[in-house]
Order: structure tokens, then sequence, then C-alpha cells
């Protein structure tokens, strides 16, 4: 897919450079066949609660779980509880609870996610939780500290008066560089929610369509690095049929999580000592859950947790040609300048 500002460009081929790369890294065990999941209108459902399939979960010649194949999280639930909303669906109909809440369409009971309307917001599976967010019990972040709410609060002003002064200006959604998606944690977005595992006895790796961003993560004991990295230094083990993954070494340098589906409002987000621990497990054929928790304690009180039944999917993934500094950035720009310059023209023509 081929980003520009405001539209997208599907391309059909995936990244013969990145597949390849991949290929020569990890050269991959058997990939499971997965049980195919409706699409459409008939993919909009009640995701059942996640049951144990000890003892008939798929593994790799080393005896660890297979989780490879192609998955998507691209889940109608919100990441935080709607006001009013209690923890699960009722009947598939509405969120259970008082404070109001409006009664809810069964097959899209969170109709304005993203903005998203019509058949895309149909395709999106329902989970009985009302929040991805599992823990604060409210569904939704802690505070923030002190400490972060004043940064918050200066980096959203200095946003708005200073937009597209240069290229760091923009998040790095619009820099083509990390989207939430990319993780961890695995967060959705508006779309291309989709993911590709591939598993070696010594390494994990995991590609996000969304900005074709790609974690190689080794589960061989070695110590993390002491490099602060985009999406961070993850090291994995495995714990009975869950892969458990821990990352830390962030740089610093995306955005906020505060609004679903982005790291919202530019800016950088204090995460230089962020800890995130996930948690995969294949609870059925065409079901891989995930869970995390986010340990920020220089922009939270609190660590916070949440979990997606993530899906199979039935097809593979297409590219998502988004490139840091691709003609879009220097429209971007172009365009702030020329803004400027006939703000400019207009003043000094009024002052006259």
């Amino acid at each position: 897919m081929i980003c520009f500002k405001g539209r997208s460009i599907l391309t059909p081929q995936l990244s013969t450079f990145t597949l390849i790369s991949v290929t020569i890294l990890l050269t991959p065990v058997r990939i499971l066949a997965q049980a195919p999941v409706p699409t459409g209108n008939s993919a909009a459902k009640t995701a059942s609660p996640a049951k144990s399939t000890k003892g008939t979960v798929p593994r790799l010649p080393d005896g660890h779980p297979d989780l490879q194949g192609f998955w998507t999280n691209n889940t109608a639930t919100p990441l935080q509880r709607p006001a009013g909303a209690g923890e699960f669906l009722t009947d598939g109909k509405a969120p259970a609870g008082g404070g109001g809440q409006a009664p809810q369409n069964r097959n899209r009971p969170f109709p304005d996610l993203f903005g998203i309307a019509g058949g895309a917001a149909d395709a999106r599976f329902v989970m009985r939780r009302t929040s991805i967010i599992t823990d604060p019990p409210d569904g939704k972040f802690p505070p923030m500290t002190p400490e972060a709410q004043k940064q918050f609060a200066a980096d959203q002003e200095h946003h708005n008066l200073h937009p597209h002064d240069g290229p760091e200006d923009l998040d790095t959604i619009e820099r083509c560089i990390t989207w939430v998606t990319s993780g961890p944690p695995m967060l959705p977005t508006f779309y291309n929610n989709n993911y590709q595992i591939i598993q070696t006895h010594d390494h994990v790796m995991i590609m996000t369509e969304m900005v074709h961003d790609v974690r190689i993560i080794p589960v061989d004991g070695r110590p993390h690095d002491n490099v602060g990295q985009w999406m961070g230094d993850s090291r994995g083990h495995y714990e009975g049929d869950t892969l458990v993954v821990e990352t830390i070494n962030f740089n610093g340098k995306r955005g906020w999580f505060e609004k679903s589906g982005t790291e919202a409002g530019g800016e950088k987000r204090p995460d230089q000592n962020m800890k995130v621990i996930e948690r995969f497990t294949r609870t059925a054929p065409d079901v891989l859950l995930y869970q995390f928790t986010v340990d920020a304690p220089d922009i939270y009180t609190k660590p916070w947790s949440g979990e997606i039944e993530m899906q199979a999917l039935k097809a593979p993934m297409v590219e998502y040609a988004c490139i840091e500094g691709d003609q879009a950035m220097q429209l971007i720009l172009k365009g702030a300048r020329a803004d400027e310059k006939a703000a400019a023209e207009a003043a000094q023509k009024k002052s006259q």
C-alpha cells in the first residue's frame, strides 16, 4: 500500500527485498495451515471466551507451540471502555452496566470506532470484552504521573503551534517510521491490522503489515542489548504453551498512547524506562490470544494490561509501501510553507 496524505493505494505484491531478507535471516519451519475465518458482514461476531486446548496445541519439531501463520487484531472492540459500559457484552447486543449507554447493534456494538463506517466496520470481529484494556478494572488508562501530565500538555501545545516546522514535528505515523500496530504492545488501528509470525528454534519474527515493520526476537537466552530502538529491544522465552516476550530500551521518540488507533499528537513520550511483557498463546486453531502489560513509570502511575483474541487470516498480507521521506512528506512541508507565505502576505496587505 502506497500512503499519501488522505488516501492510500493497494499494491498486490509483497516487498521482494523484505521477503528475501526475512528468508535469509530466518529459514522458516513448517507454517501451519489454519482454518479460514469469515469475511465481510459474517466476520462481525462476538468472540467466545478463550478456552484451553492443552494437549492439542500444534508443535514445532523442537516441541515448542506452533504460532506461525497470518493473524489479525482487526477488532471492533475499543482500547478503552466506553462510558457506562460493563466489562462484557451481554447477549452480543450491548455492554452490561448503567450510565445511559445507547443500545448497540449486535453486529456493530462500537459503530464510531476510528470513525469507520459501512463494510469496513462490519468486517471487524467483536470480542466479549468491551475494551482491550483489562487492568485497571475500569478498562481505561491509569492516571499519568504529574510530570507526564505536564509534558503531555506542553507537547500538545507545541504540536498545535508548530505542526509542520520540519519533518521531526510530524508524528512517526506520518513519517512512515512506526504505527501503533508496530508495538509493543501491538494495538489495532484504522486498517491493515495484520501480522505474520515465523518461528525457528532460536528466533521469532513478527512482521506487521502497517508500515511493514519487522520484529526479530531472539529466544535463545541471550541478554538484552543496550541500544534504544523504535520498537525497543525484545527477548523471548517459552513458558509451557505460551511465548513470553519482554521488551525494554525504547528510544523515547514515539508519540503518546492517549488516542485509540494512533500514537497521537506528535511529540515524544518518555518511554526510555518502559517495559512491555507480551504473551502469545494459541487457544484454538484460528485464535491466538495476545496479552500484554505495559509498565511505564515515567508516564503512568501504575502498569496497565490488555488482551486481544487475534484471529487467523485466510490470505497473506500485501505490501504497505509507506517510506520515510517519500513524496508525501515533501508535499506536506511544501504545503505548510505555502500556507505560511500566504498568511504573511495577507498580514502585510492588512497592515498597509
